[in-house]
């Protein structure tokens, strides 16, 4: 059940009204011959699509005034006919107040889903610094579901021992509830290890582990492991789409590992796990994360999305406002709803004239 639009209520508002004014002057311009009189019942009938039981009580008043006035007109109280009207008018309010109490109750309890799902969001998906050290960061999340607030994909990022930073960006196989549940063991497993393990292997071990204890059969989910320590980075890659890395001299490509590794939850596949691979990661830099839902995106000819050719629309100044205009360029390009989940997250290492100004300035907190 989908929320309605401000624009859909005025007109369900104003619908049973029309309904019961259309057949009124139907009737008075034709006489009682051609039997308009029941048909005002679908003034009660469609009050039942919005507001409250008094208000489909009130509209039921209303069509029966307006019968007896017409019938009166024309001759009809108390004939047989007359009394078939009254029954089936009485028969539709009895109904559309039934309708209208179940329709209250499932939106209650579609609020409450809601609430459910927010709370679980703000615990899932929490907000990421948008500062970390001389790194800059910006997250985009979009759900394929309608009205959805997460979903399969997810996306953290937390210190590393010796202040640097590690970051995880994953896609669950599979869609719904499960999904969520899976990707709410991956995160919990990546925030326990993260800020604790030496290295970036030992951070991918504990998820493995973790999730050899809950997935079986064809659970699993793609990730890409991320470590930016100084002007390094290093990358641990579990089947997961090769982040872009954007050059600050413009040029950029898709770091791709040296050999391709399943993802967590198929260690059984391959008997070697994944190697860490490094690249320096220098002022002015840029490193994009993201899930296949977005290079999987078609537009509607069937084309993919070229996210390298649109890597230009990452130069906003602001890393949340680049990330917007590469998301509504997607969006674009879709020229239609997001078919999946997609998770994008945007690290800049900052230019020294940026450290600076931030040595100058208010130091920002998560």
């Amino acid at each position: 059940m989908q929320p309605v639009s401000t624009r859909n209520r005025i007109i369900l508002g104003l619908l049973p009204y029309a309904m019961m004014g259309v057949v009124a002057l139907a009737d008075a311009l034709t006489g009682p011959e051609y039997g308009f009189l029941p048909l005002l019942s679908l003034g009660p009938a469609f009050a039942s699509l919005s507001g409250g039981v008094k208000r489909s009580l009130a509209i039921g008043v209303l069509a029966m005034v307006l019968c007896a006035v017409l019938a009166a007109d024309n001759d009809l109280l108390g004939t047989r006919q007359n009394t078939v009207t009254w029954g089936t008018l009485l028969g539709v309010i009895g109904a559309s107040v039934v309708a209208t109490v179940g329709r209250q109750r499932r939106e209650r309890e579609l609020a409450n889903v809601r609430s459910i799902a927010e709370a679980a969001q703000r615990v899932l998906l929490k907000p990421v610094p948008r500062r970390a050290g001389h790194l800059r960061i910006a997250v985009s999340y979009t759900s394929a579901v309608t009205e959805a607030l997460i979903g399969g994909d997810l996306y953290e990022v937390t210190v590393s021992p010796g202040g640097g930073v590690r970051m995880i960006v994953g896609d669950v196989q599979g869609k719904g509830l499960e999904a969520v549940e899976t990707a709410a063991l991956v995160l919990g497993a990546f925030r326990e290890a993260a800020p604790y393990e030496p290295d970036i292997r030992s951070v991918g071990v504990r998820l493995e582990r973790a999730m050899n204890h809950r997935l079986t059969g064809e659970d699993f989910v793609t990730a890409i492991l991320a470590e930016i320590r100084d002007d390094d980075l290093t990358l641990l890659n579990y089947g997961h789409p090769a982040p872009l890395l954007l050059r600050a001299d413009g040029t950029s490509f898709f770091a791709e590992p040296k050999q391709a590794a399943p993802p967590l939850g198929l260690a059984d596949l391959e008997p070697d796990p994944p190697e860490p691979y490094g690249l320096p990661f220098t002022s002015g830099d840029q490193l994009l994360l993201y899930t296949d839902g977005v290079i999987e995106a078609r537009d509607p000819s069937g084309e993919f999305y070229p996210l390298e050719d649109r890597a230009s629309h990452l130069k906003a100044d602001d890393p949340e406002q680049a990330l917007h205009d590469l998301r509504q360029d997607l969006l674009d390009h879709l020229d239609g709803p997001i078919q999946d989940d997609t998770a994008m997250l945007l690290v800049r290492c900052k230019t020294h004239l940026e450290v600076l100004d931030a040595q100058d300035g208010p130091a920002e907190t998560r």
